[in-house]
Order: C-alpha cells, then sequence, then structure tokens
C-alpha cells in the first residue's frame, strides 16, 4: 500500500494538502481550529472526503472563525445538521462547538491556542492524547496524533525522501526545532 507521501503528488485534490499544508508548523489560532475540526470529521471517513468538503466546511462554520463558532446555539447546530455539504454527524458538530469555547477559554488563558501547545511541548503522543481528552471532544489518539503531525508538532507527516520534508523542516516545525525540545513542560 501506498503512503501519502506516494500517493499525493500525483493526485489533484491531496497534491496540494500534501505539498503546501501537510505537517508545515500552523500559526494562526482559526488555522488550527479548523485542522481540529477537520480532523475530528475524518474520524471513520477518508481523508478525501473532508479535503473535497473543505470548502462546505469553510463556509458552514464562518471561516473557522473561533469566537463564532463558539457562540453558535441550537439553530446553528440544526443549520448545520442540515448541511449536505459537510459532515451531518450530531456528536461531531457539537464537539466543533464545544472545543470552539474550550480554545477561547485556552486563549484567554495562554494568549493563543497556539501558545498553549507550546506550552505543553515535547510530549509524547500517549501525553498528548490524555491531554486533549481531558480538555476537548472527540479527540481519540488517531485524530490527536494526525493533528499533532499534520501542524507540526509531531513528526511523521512526509517520509525522509519526500521533496517536501526538506521544505517543512526549513519552516522549523516544533518537532525539528531542537531548542524547543529541551523545555520540560509541566504536565498535570
Amino acid at each position: 500500500m501506498a503512503d501519502y507521501c506516494d500517493l499525493a503528488p500525483t493526485h489533484p485534490v491531496h497534491q496540494p494538502y500534501h505539498d503546501s499544508e501537510y505537517g508545515f508548523p500552523v500559526e494562526d489560532d482559526d488555522a488550527l481550529f479548523e485542522r481540529l475540526v477537520l480532523e475530528i470529521n475524518q474520524a471513520g471517513l477518508s481523508w478525501l472526503t473532508i479535503l473535497n468538503k473543505r470548502r462546505a466546511f469553510r463556509q458552514a462554520f464562518d471561516g473557522f472563525a473561533i469566537a463564532r463558532v463558539a457562540g453558535y446555539g441550537e439553530a446553528d447546530r440544526e443549520r448545520l445538521l442540515s448541511d449536505a455539504g459537510i459532515i451531518r454527524n450530531r456528536l461531531k458538530i457539537d464537539a466543533a462547538i464545544h472545543n470552539a469555547g474550550v480554545i477561547l477559554a485556552l486563549q484567554a488563558e495562554h494568549g493563543s491556542f497556539k501558545a498553549w501547545l507550546d506550552h505543553h511541548f515535547p510530549l509524547p503522543l500517549n501525553d498528548w492524547v490524555r491531554i486533549f481528552k481531558r480538555t476537548f471532544r472527540f479527540t481519540g489518539p488517531e485524530i490527536v496524533n494526525d493533528f499533532l503531525m499534520s501542524t507540526g508538532y509531531l513528526p511523521g507527516a512526509h517520509r525522509e525522501d519526500c521533496p517536501v520534508h526538506a521544505r517543512v523542516v526549513a519552516c522549523r516545525p516544533a518537532w525539528a526545532d531542537s531548542g524547543r525540545q529541551e523545555r520540560k513542560p509541566w504536565i498535570p
């Protein structure tokens, strides 16, 4: 079976994501929130399905503006559940709204969602999973791993012989920044 670095370069949908987003550090909180929501929605489905629906997700979730999504009420839930352009799963929709509220609280405490992630870096995957499960909804091991790998907190997004790997490393993702790895985070 081919891995993502083999499949993506010849695929019209996967290639742009693989070549310009996957594994690169993400600085913007709304973009991090988008990635988290997309990873949650991918559970049980293919990544291609999610990428094909990404534009509809952005429209349905107001561009993943965290404060707007956190303020969604029952009318918004019903609107999302009836939107055929996205994944109409109540648990996933409720998780997105709940997690937006959690991220607002993290922003108030840490300055940003990214700062919260940085505060906990570096951790082994099992510790990340424990923190995410305690903090967010609908975040199991695969979702947490994929989210952190796709945003540059864990290695493995690209094989070392993939041409994109060197571009990712040049952007100094958290996992490749040795100065950041020396800091020992507090784990509750």
